[in-house]
């Protein structure tokens, strides 16, 4: 079991490595903060797990994160009803798709979760924001899939071990990264706490 630790701890140090990652969720803090201020709003998807963490990511910018402040417009693409709803008359593929297109418009910002980079229903929704005009943000796993450099902005976590990647470890720096990426939006709302 002290194996879980050291894995997740060299998925943080490998994460941690790349500069890259840092400037990213500052892009990515601006970019959702920018759209909030403008009166948009942050939708969030993924599968299993992935539909989990766009669920707490949403709410804590609808609820609270670290300190009191005004409620943030976000919504996680994961509403059981409609889920089942599109999925028997369009297909799972189009589930999140089809929230995009309800829900979304230009100048809102897509959070896409897929720890393989290969769902289908993930990519779907990324092609239906690109297409009205939102940006979109991919937290993707292993080597990013067909997902890899679609988004306007991405972290590929490769997992470990890296001979065998698992969706746990990469799921884990997920939610720090969402973590984070709250704690930036409210920092350039509302300034520090």
């Amino acid at each position: 079991m002290i194996e879980a630790f050291q894995n997740a701890k060299l998925a943080l140090e490998a994460f941690m490595a790349d500069d890259r990652n840092v400037t990213t969720l500052e892009r990515a803090a601006d970019l959702a903060a920018a759209s909030l201020r403008e009166g948009g709003k942050v939708l969030a998807c993924g599968n299993g797990g992935s539909a989990c963490d766009a669920m707490h990511f949403c709410e804590e910018l609808t609820g609270r994160f670290r300190k009191d402040r005004p409620a943030l417009a976000a919504v996680s693409l994961t509403d059981v009803g409609h889920i089942t709803c599109v999925a028997n008359d369009y297909g799972y593929d189009e589930v999140f798709a089809r929230g995009v297109q309800a829900l979304g418009k230009s100048g809102d910002v897509l959070v896409a979760m897929s720890t393989s980079g290969n769902s289908p229903n993930v990519i779907r929704a990324v092609e239906e924001a690109g297409k009205i005009g939102m940006r979109t943000i991919g937290l993707l796993g292993r080597d990013g899939g067909a997902l890899a450099g679609v988004c306007d902005l991405e972290w590929i976590i490769p997992g470990v071990p890296i001979d065998a990647p698992t969706a746990d470890r990469i799921q884990e720096v997920h939610m720090l990264i969402l973590h984070a990426l709250v704690e930036g939006v409210e920092r350039r709302l509302f300034g520090r706490s």
